[in-house]
């Protein structure tokens, strides 16, 4: 299929070319076909093909979190790419309550990865159409228990003022919550169980310590590990009340060597997510660029996004993404199904009679006909360290539901005969068209004009080249 547009429109368009065959259609079906023809549809078209994503494998030491929040109640799944021996993992978070047996859980990867997948920021391909040829408008087709016994080192964790409050195997992971009245004993307590901690840790656990939160810790139980058969380390999960809705990410920084990239895949029940003590701001979008860039996607997005973070001093969270669960458009994976958002914690869903398993969901707008889901997904990506950022991350949901996507576009130009007056308007626009888009990837990504003009056509290079003439010392010394 060929869409006549790369523009998102309010039409879903039926492609150049293409055949509707409406031999042995119902009559009343031919009807709807017909008459669709002139209505426009409330939805968001893009109609494209997707190519590839920038998922979270293209940042190193990126940690993703899906975070499920509605009224005060929240559900975490964590997933961190740790790199080393197992038994030098561990993982201290900070929640508001002693978290029970039933509330925490070992995660599947897998369901992270299909997150992950579905809110990538994408690369769309469009192929123009015969200049000749006017478009035809088509409406889219709707169609683990506590412990009993206590701790042998309790009354040690007592004289640091450790207070051990529930202890846990659960999975591959040995699971503490601990309260600590201050830093530095919970410090020397960790370390004398054996966690591997730096430095600078009891410096940051203190202003937890003041909020009087608790402290979820966890290291692995390298023989429940084994039996696992996984080579790496699941995502785990765990669901609390609180009327704060926020993340902390001050922890995170004691160990850091740099910069670090988080992925924040925030579900709600009505609306976009955004931080309220740093500024949101949504990564530049809906950009037409060289077809050359196909094979450097990944390149481009890294590029891109580094000099945005730059531009942004440093200090903002970016928005990659924001749509309802149940449809995409162009789609980089299938939308979720309703009990893979059960299993990542989205829980407002009313319980529904058993029967047949659920079939994957369409990916256009009202899927089978029952309008979108009750869940909303924001993706959010932020690059953080100490110095930019002194203050764990708030959040609030608000009402806004427009469609975002962080997405790429290449075109294709059209290359059969076309013999109308306007053939000749659309070369003189496709040569324009080229320009801008090697322009366009040079102010995106920082990269040099004469490494992006090896790779356009000759006459695309040459046109630049003219646009910015050469300086009197650029042609000496080489």
């Amino acid at each position: 299929m060929r869409c006549f547009s790369c523009r998102p429109l309010r039409y879903y368009l039926i492609p150049y070319g293409s055949i509707v065959d409406l031999n042995g259609v119902h009559n009343v079906l031919k009807q709807v076909i017909f008459l669709t023809l002139l209505l426009p549809v409330s939805s968001f078209a893009f109609c494209g093909f997707y190519v590839a994503k920038a998922d979270a494998s293209l940042f190193n030491k990126a940690s993703q979190v899906i975070l499920v929040r509605n009224e005060n109640k929240t559900a975490i799944t964590m997933f961190n790419d740790y790199q080393g021996e197992l038994k030098d993992f561990a993982l201290v978070v900070t929640v508001p309550e002693i978290l029970q047996r039933e509330q925490i859980n070992v995660g599947d990867r897998s369901l992270i990865e299909r997150v992950d997948a579905f809110s990538a920021p994408r690369l769309v391909e469009y192929f123009d159409t015969d200049p000749c040829v006017p478009p035809i408008h088509l409406m889219n087709m709707r169609q683990a228990a506590p412990t009993g016994a206590v701790a042998d080192g309790e009354a040690a964790a007592k004289a640091l003022g450790v207070t051990i409050e529930a202890k846990y195997t659960i999975g591959e992971y040995d699971i503490v919550i601990l309260g600590a009245k201050e830093s530095t004993g919970l410090e020397t307590w960790l370390k004398q169980e054996g966690y591997k901690l730096p430095k600078s840790t009891a410096k940051a656990l203190e202003p937890y310590i003041k909020q009087k939160m608790k402290f979820f810790v966890a290291k692995v139980n390298l023989s429940e590990q084994a039996k696992t058969g996984f080579v790496y380390l699941r995502p785990i999960q765990f669901a609390f009340e609180s009327p704060k809705f926020m993340l902390p990410i001050r922890l995170g920084m004691a160990n850091a060597n740099g910069p670090q990239d988080l992925l924040i895949y925030a579900v709600s029940k009505k609306g976009r997510v955004e931080t309220t003590n740093y500024r949101t701001v949504k990564l530049p979008t809906g950009m037409d660029l060289p077809l050359s860039l196909k094979p450097k996607f990944a390149d481009f997005y890294r590029s891109m996004f580094d000099v945005a973070y730059a531009k942004e001093n440093k200090k903002v969270v970016f928005q990659e993404y924001a749509w309802n669960m149940s449809w995409c458009d162009p789609c980089a994976a299938e939308p979720l199904t309703k009990a893979e958002l059960k299993k990542i914690g989205v829980f407002w869903f009313k319980e529904e009679r058993s029967g047949p398993p659920e079939k994957p969901r369409m990916v256009l707008p009202n899927p089978g006909g029952g309008g979108p889901v009750e869940a909303f997904i924001t993706r959010l990506h932020v690059r953080y360290d100490v110095e930019n950022f002194p203050e764990d991350l708030f959040f609030q949901e608000t009402a806004d539901i427009e469609n975002y996507q962080g997405r790429y576009v290449l075109r294709h130009p059209w290359t059969q005969e076309a013999s109308c007056d306007k053939a000749s308007t659309y070369k003189i626009q496709l040569k324009e068209r080229k320009i801008t888009e090697a322009q366009t990837l040079a102010q995106l990504t920082g990269w040099k004009m004469e490494d992006i003009l090896k790779d356009v056509d000759k006459d695309v290079a040459e046109e630049i080249k003219k646009e910015k003439p050469q300086k009197w010392y650029e042609s000496i010394f080489k």
